[in-house]
């Protein structure tokens, strides 16, 4: 698949295929991560319901960090 990079305000963007867009399930509104590997680009959905996992242990670990240290032993 191929795309163009376009200026959208003050910024660069790109749009995405639909043919991507239908095989990913994507609508408007989701979000992706964007990963650099050397000179390639790798684009992932993110799922919320993770994120919000992720962000919850995070949290705990940086605030519980000592606890978590001593209940592993």
């Amino acid at each position: 698949m191929e795309t163009k990079i376009r200026k959208i305000g003050n910024s660069l963007g790109i749009t995405l295929p639909k043919q991507l867009i239908d095989e990913l399930h994507l609508k408007d509104g989701d979000k992706l991560t964007i990963e650099r590997n050397g000179t390639n680009f790798e684009l992932k959905p993110i799922d919320p319901e993770f994120e919000d996992w992720a962000e919850a242990y995070r949290e705990l670990n940086t605030n519980y960090k000592e606890v978590l240290k001593e209940l592993a032993k």
